[in-house]
């Protein structure tokens, strides 16, 4: 179930503002389908989004040829969608304006042809790879997984590192996925690339899902401590956001009463301080996560609420967490002014 379409008739919070959204999908799976055109009606909601970030889910994978090469496909797509959205026929938004594509570390350097077909592919789009690593000994932490339980041991693979030294020798930088329980792994991975990037995906997600109200405070705790940690490598940046995820145990998807900013912000407010507290501005920025944020909440409140909780934080503040950070970390285009 889908909340995408609540809360559009919602005032637009400081409506002039940039926003890149700094990390969404776009699949056609039978649980859900978002295209270009989905992410284009939500991103035209209101919100003043004028780039955006296309991050893999293994979508569109080519299905022959080589296994290595297959995850081209998805490049291939998410450059298309971007030369659409670039023609301007679709209003100022530019779709996709960076690309992180998927790849298997554990391959090791021969990991090395996707990554030199893929900078052909999409050589002015293509900013970095992901491979997802989500490890929790609860299997509830996975009731709500689009696409599966990944692999354990991914980390710890042999080849991984190996890989992982070629992402940046072709100048791509690791998105770090996880649950909290693996920010330890990606401090150390930090130290061992200190000329990489590593960009934390969605905070990495506390499970709280199933707990108490103690057991909550107790896992926050853990949590913002190993972000803290990890923030002290400055080569590593933290996307801010995907709190829609069911997993973080908010329980809004299980509610059918129209879910507004305020109760958003209201709930989101620690998570999303202690994470800018931990990084500072200059390395947070905020996403949509969509669509799998849709879940709990639709893509304007969604925007409302990040704008709520920093509302008090001054304008260069803002400009970093809502576009600069992400500009500067994906390369993308300058930013328009502010309206």
């Amino acid at each position: 179930m889908t909340k995408r379409f609540e809360g559009r008739d919602e005032p637009i919070l400081d409506p002039g503002l940039p926003i890149i959204d700094a990390h969404h999908h776009l699949f056609d799976r039978p649980a859900m389908r978002y295209m270009f055109d989905d992410f284009l009606a939500d991103a035209q909601a209101g919100h003043r989004i004028v780039a955006s970030v296309y991050v893999e889910t293994q979508a569109f994978m080519r299905a022959g040829g080589p296994e290595v090469l297959r995850p081209l496909g998805e490049i291939e797509f998410a450059n298309g969608v971007a030369a659409m959205s670039a023609s301007g026929l679709y209003g100022e938004l530019r779709a996709c304006a960076a690309i992180v594509g998927y790849a298997d570390l554990r391959l090791g350097d021969g990991i090395a042809p996707l990554l030199e077909r893929a900078l052909a592919a999409a050589p002015d789009r293509l900013r970095g790879m992901r491979q997802p690593v989500m490890n929790h000994p609860s299997d509830e932490a996975y009731r709500f997984f689009f696409s599966g339980r990944p692999p354990a041991g991914i980390y710890d693979h042999p080849l991984f590192r190996t890989g992982l030294g070629q992402l940046g020798a072709y100048g791509l930088s690791f998105e770090a996925t996880g649950f909290h329980l693996q920010l330890p792994e990606i401090g150390r991975l930090a130290d061992a690339f200190p000329n990489m990037t590593f960009i934390v995906n969605n905070m990495t997600v506390a499970m709280g899902y199933g707990l108490d109200g103690d057991q909550r405070a107790e896992l926050f705790a853990e949590w913002r401590a190993g972000l803290q940690d990890v923030a002290r490598r400055l080569n590593v940046v933290c996307k801010v956001g995907g709190l829609g995820l069911p997993m973080w145990g908010f329980g809004f998807e299980e509610r059918e009463d129209p879910i507004g900013y305020l109760e958003l912000a209201n709930t989101w407010r620690p998570y999303v301080e202690a994470a800018i507290e931990a990084f500072g501005t200059d390395r947070c920025m905020f996403q949509s996560n969509y669509p799998p944020d849709s879940r709990s909440c639709g893509y304007v409140p969604l925007w409302n609420a990040l704008k709520q909780i920093v509302a008090g934080f001054s304008a260069h503040e803002k400009k970093d967490l809502f576009s600069s950070t992400a500009a500067r970390i994906y390369r993308i285009d300058p930013v328009p002014a502010e309206d």
